[in-house]
């Protein structure tokens, strides 16, 4: 029987299991560890599982929505799902293709889960597995191309960005298991493992057989830093004035931070003292700038 999803102002007793009502990719369920009633809005939902959260006066703990199936002496048949989610910017579209291997539980059809129908394809994806130490993974996809379509599809996209061959596109392998399909009797779009995020690296092989790519995690993709902006110690780096900045008074100062009578010659000069004397000596700061950085040797 599919969970029910959360609800706001809601008695609940120890041991109810609920889902999250907004939209999640960690594959979680919560269960009720101390008995209470909801609060007026969703909490923020932890995504590991036995972290607890608080929820008025209910804490929920985060368990993992397949377990209790996977624990049992016969399984339901683990079923891998994949999308393949384009970038507008990059490839002028933001369709998303679905497929699945068939492999696994006998199922060469179309398969429908969540509402959405995953075609079937002959796919091999390999290079999941993940380790706490060492380069992060780079997994590989290779999809058949008998029949042209990724090569149709590669060519749409090269039309919008040239050469792009699908570089940046989002990857999801998303895993659940049989019973949890549209059409079962047990059917829950919410059960399923965490979804795995990918980016299309590069394309590495093409021909009238096969094509193949190699995926790569958001934080190893070429060109990608995290944290994305440059850690400045001392210089803010919003605009004035700005959504960022936030100040909108009618008291000004100039670039050396002395009073000035005109929002003509009110100019910020990017430090803390600037940022004070606009939001107070002890007000919060909104400084575009990490002060701490550079002060450990």
């Amino acid at each position: 029987m599919a969970i029910a999803s959360w609800a706001a102002s809601t008695a609940y007793a120890l041991g109810d299991v609920r889902r999250a009502a907004t939209a999640q990719v960690t594959g979680l369920f919560f269960k009720c560890v101390t008995a209470g009633t909801s609060g007026g809005s969703e909490p923020a939902w932890p995504t590991d599982i036995g972290v607890e959260a608080t929820d008025g006066s209910v804490i929920w703990k985060a368990i993992s929505s397949v377990y209790a199936d996977l624990s049992v002496l016969a399984p339901s048949a683990v079923i891998e799902l994949y999308e393949l989610r384009l970038d507008n910017t990059l490839h002028g579209s933001t369709h998303v293709t679905r497929w699945h291997n068939g492999c696994n539980a006998a199922l060469s059809g179309g398969i429908v889960w969540d509402g959405n129908t995953y075609a079937s394809v002959p796919i091999k994806a390999e290079g999941f597995e993940q380790s706490a130490s060492g380069t992060l993974p780079r997994p590989t996809l290779t999809l058949a191309n008998t029949d042209g379509i990724i090569t149709a599809l590669l060519l749409d996209v090269n039309a919008v960005t040239p050469h792009n061959d699908l570089t940046g596109a989002e990857f999801r392998r998303i895993r659940t298991l049989k019973r949890y399909l549209d059409g079962e009797a047990t059917a829950d779009p919410n059960a399923q493992w965490p979804v795995e995020i990918w980016y299309i690296d590069r394309k590495s092989n093409e021909n009238r057989d096969l094509v193949s790519f190699e995926l790569a995690s958001k934080f190893d993709l070429a060109g990608h830093f995290v944290p994305k902006r440059q850690l400045i110690a001392n210089v803010c780096q919003w605009g004035y004035r700005s959504s960022e900045c936030s100040y909108t008074g009618s008291n000004y100062w100039d670039v050396d931070n002395n009073p000035t009578g005109s929002i003509a010659t009110d100019r910020c000069g990017k430090t803390v003292k600037s940022c004070k004397l606009r939001f107070g000596e002890n007000g919060e700061l909104p400084f575009g700038s990490f002060p701490s950085a550079g002060k450990v040797r």
